[in-house]
């Protein structure tokens, strides 16, 4: 039976302190020690999964390589462990339900009461040991979404209770993260809403193995002592995390702090090394010390939310350091642009990424910048949607076919160049029925992309029901916009691009999750290298 070992990470006093970040830091230097690691997240709403929320409601809804539609924090746990996640690495509140229910309609509780203890308990347990009995990990980092004290988040803290129970103490701890507030007139931090936060933990009858405090200054040796003595935690396992100019800085300051450390001997491990953050230095160093300066405009429709874009932002990011450029990113409300104003809104851009997204809401916007970049010959790089806006644009003002759109933003269309899926014409359910998941496609030896990728055969991740309508290729071939990269199985087109334009090409999948701190994405750094040589 595999010997994994469980670390559970809990958030109080506030939402947003950054359990992700503190979870995905930790198994990097987890992780840099020698230990296999990886990191699942539990999520308390009943929806099943974050694919049919709204972005301005979550965030950015991330895919793994199997399909899953998942939080957004496993694209944090993927950029800095550098190894894909999966099915199991999300978990939500809905999904348990859904289980526990389908099981019961099945007659497999042989006709007993249904409740959340035991039968609630024992799925959310399971589900917490899935990734452990699988014998490749060392080590399960578990997230619990919300904050201790919110009535959804009680069964997963109950569970744990029970597995710290079931498994021993030396095979499972718990990390709590909680706030200490700087109050400005006081001029002192104050610990009582910490003491309160673990108060309440202890009450649903865990006493956290670990305080890490989320803080604007440093805390202290009278701080520390005075948490250890009300909360009943060793000085040694207060851990300070003050503000950091950067998330890839975390890690470091956990190092420094020793949480790694105070992790393993309290789990009873050794490690076989230190922590070694050699290539994660030189990225850090190559990120904070730039050699030049770009400005890339992104323009979408949920701009008021830097999350909804989250795996993009990172994604320029890694490609940045990687190019030792700065980028600076101006996010652009599709909804704002229209042909009076493209020119003065996109002036002085080296480069425009337009996003991904659904519904007609700013589509007009999209096209209008599209069009404005391939005139003025700024590289472009459109993502999923982005990349539908490119076909449409140049159908539009190149091939000269006045109403062209996609079937989704006007169903009786003259000229349909992007259509619904073969496969999704009878999918009548919205939720986890789009093309997800990781496709082959194959490129086209002469062609940008593969100068980018370097290989005729590539993988990436995709979210859509809509695709390029094949009967328009060579239309629009005739006109300039070829089509590069094409899954190999069904022809569905992948890639487009402008041979005439410097740097213009869109992709129907999602380059962005794929990209992580030690392998930044080709695609944006060939696109951030574009936009420098374009400047």
């Amino acid at each position: 039976m595999p010997n994994t070992k469980y670390i559970f990470v809990t958030g109080g006093v506030s939402s947003s302190l950054g359990k992700g970040i503190i979870a995905a830091s930790l198994a990097k230097l987890l992780q840099s020690s020698g230990f296999s690691v990886t990191i699942q997240k539990l999520d308390p709403y009943i929806n099943v999964d974050p694919g049919t929320l709204n972005p301005y409601e979550h965030g950015e809804c991330y895919v793994t390589n199997d399909g899953a539609e998942t939080d957004l924090d496993l694209g944090h746990y993927e950029r800095f462990l550098n190894i894909p996640t999966s099915q199991a690495n999300n978990v939500t509140t809905g999904r348990i339900y859904q289980t526990v229910i389908n099981k019961e309609r099945k007659g497999d509780y042989l006709g007993k009461t249904v409740q959340i203890i035991p039968h609630i308990t024992n799925e959310i347990k399971r589900r917490i040991k899935i990734l452990g009995e699988t014998g490749d990990y060392d080590l399960v980092i578990t997230e619990i979404g919300g904050t201790v004290g919110d009535i959804e988040s009680l069964p997963y803290i109950e569970a744990v209770r029970q597995l710290k129970w079931d498994l021993g103490k030396e095979k499972v701890i718990v990390i709590h993260l909680t706030l200490i507030p700087y109050l400005a007139a006081a001029k002192e931090l104050k610990t009582k809403p910490t003491q309160h936060s673990v108060k309440e933990l202890m009450q649903s009858g865990i006493s956290p193995d670990v305080l890490v405090c989320r803080t604007e200054h440093h805390i202290g040796k009278d701080i520390r002592k005075k948490l250890a003595l009300f909360c009943s935690v060793d000085q040694e396992s207060i851990i300070e995390s003050i503000d950091a100019e950067t998330i890839y800085d975390v890690p470091n300051l956990m190092l420094s702090e020793g949480l790694h450390k105070v992790v393993l001997d309290k789990l009873g491990l050794k490690a076989e090394e230190k922590p070694i953050l050699t290539a994660w230095n030189q990225f850090l160093s190559n990120y904070k010390n730039p050699k030049n300066t770009v400005e890339i405009g992104l323009v979408g429709k949920y701009i008021e939310l830097q999350d909804a874009y989250k795996s993009i932002f990172e994604s320029l990011d890694h490609a940045g350091a990687n190019n030792q450029i700065k980028v600076n990113i101006h996010p652009i409300h599709s909804e704002e642009l229209k042909k009076s104003n493209v020119g003065e809104k996109l002036k002085g851009l080296d480069g425009l990424i337009v996003a991904p997204g659904f519904g007609d809401r700013g589509i007009e916007g999209k096209i209008e910048a599209v069009r404005y970049v391939r005139e003025n010959n700024i590289p472009f790089l459109g993502i999923c949607l982005g990349m539908q806006m490119a076909v449409i644009e140049v159908a539009r003002n190149v091939l000269k076919l006045k109403n062209a759109n996609s079937t989704e933003m006007n169903v009786s269309t003259p000229y349909p160049v992007i259509d619904i899926m073969e496969d999704q014409k009878m999918v009548t359910k919205k939720g986890g029925t789009m093309r997800l998941g990781a496709w082959d496609c194959e490129l086209e030896k002469n062609s940008k992309a593969f100068d980018i990728y370097g290989t005729r055969l590539i993988s990436e991740r995709h979210r859509h029901r809509y695709e390029f309508n094949n009967d328009y290729l060579e239309k629009l071939k005739e006109v300039g916009l070829i089509s590069t990269g094409f899954n190999p199985k069904t022809g569905l087109v992948e890639i487009v691009e402008i041979p005439s334009h410097p740097w213009f090409v869109g992709v129907q999948y999602h380059p962005e999750y794929k990209s992580t701190v030690l392998n930044p994405h080709p695609l944006f750094v060939a696109f951030v290298a574009a936009c420098l040589e374009n400047k």
